[in-house]
């Protein structure tokens, strides 16, 4: 029987060295017998210290019959940053098993990410950066016609949640003439003490200038916006996408920016790495990101940190605070896909 809780480490498709500090990680083997599963992945050896684990690092497979196979199970750390269909959730939430996934630690990078993709697309920066580079700019007026302020223009944001909280504050040095947002998931009364406007699916998109999109994927929002909806977006409105690209019709999407109906930017794929022939990579009013919102240098020691905080709370029977807890709900709604190991980092 150990003298310390048992935590399997095995983040895949993180790795430790990402997401611990030497220091960090000296403190979590200091304080529990960690069992390395990134040196060792097997399915044997998950299975055999399923008996006397206390928590996972990471998210393997664990369908019910394993998890019941682990008596002493109090928490799951996912920190990859998704919900993912390979665990038995209602299991977990019979047995009191907390599963937490570390998505908040990339909210304010990617909120940040937003708006400088904003700002491009309101003065075509990265757009007049290619054409000078290629021998066609074009000086003062010559560039700046479609160019808009950010400054008292009408936004909207699709899905205030991680993301959304961040992002808003970042919104409001410029005075926005007004904030709509949709989201259903949430009662009016949050979105109006947030300083924003409840608003319909079809009004944010008709009447926002600045158009975020920041809603996870589930079985409700898959294409959310479809080809119908989109032709709401008004001309010339500039539109982010940096949740999940399930979220829209990205061939549609493409095809309305190709046809001069808006400009957007897109920091996700609906498979990544995406094709290289991808109607996108020729489309001139695109701006072209490979999901590197919130994957930071600096973003991925916190969470080892996060982890270190949450299983000292669960050791004292204390829920862990730091990462975003499962909720029953709604967690069998989601619909994101892994993340590929160089491109970690969102939402």
């Amino acid at each position: 029987m150990p003298d310390k809780p048992v935590v399997l480490l095995r983040p895949a498709p993180q790795i430790t060295s990402r997401i611990f500090t030497d220091d960090a990680l000296r403190r979590l083997n200091e304080r529990y017998a960690v069992v390395d599963g990134e040196a060792d992945p097997s399915d044997e050896a998950i299975d055999a210290c399923l008996p006397e684990v206390f928590a996972i690092i990471g998210q393997p497979d664990l369908p019910r019959e394993r998890l019941e196979r682990a008596p002493k199970l109090r928490g799951i750390l996912n920190v990859e940053g998704n919900f993912f269909p390979n665990v038995d959730y209602e299991a977990c939430f019979e047995r009191g098993v907390n599963v937490v996934v570390c998505a908040p630690v990339y909210a304010q990078a990617v909120a940040e990410f937003s708006l400088g993709l904003a700002i491009d697309l309101a003065r075509g920066i990265s757009r007049e950066d290619r054409a000078f580079r290629e021998g066609r700019e074009r000086y003062v007026f010559g560039s700046t016609a479609d160019s808009i302020l950010l400054r008292g223009a009408p936004m909207g944001i699709l899905g205030y949640g991680n993301i959304g909280r961040k992002l808003l504050p970042l919104l409001e040095p410029f005075r926005p003439e007004i904030v709509r947002c949709y989201d259903p998931w949430l009662p009016e009364a949050v979105i109006r003490e947030a300083g924003m406007v409840p608003a319909s699916l079809e009004e944010t998109l008709a009447e926002s200038t600045f158009l975020f999109i920041l809603a996870t994927v589930t079985s409700d929002s898959t294409h959310l916006l479809d080809a119908d909806n989109m032709r709401l977006i008004p001309e010339g409105a500039r539109v982010v996408l940096s949740s999940r690209a399930a979220v829209v019709d990205l061939d549609a999407f493409v095809r309305y920016v190709d046809e001069g109906r808006f400009l957007a930017a897109t920091d996700v794929w609906p498979d990544e790495p995406a094709p290289a022939d991808h109607p996108a990579r020729s489309v001139e009013n695109l701006v072209l990101q490979a999901h590197r919102a919130g994957g930071l240098p600096d973003v991925f020691p916190v969470i080892g940190e996060m982890v270190l905080d949450d299983l000292a709370l669960m050791e004292q029977g204390l829920p862990p605070v730091r990462n975003q807890a499962a909720v029953r709900e709604l967690v069998t709604r989601y619909r994101s896909k892994p993340v590929a190991s160089d491109t970690l980092g969102d939402g």
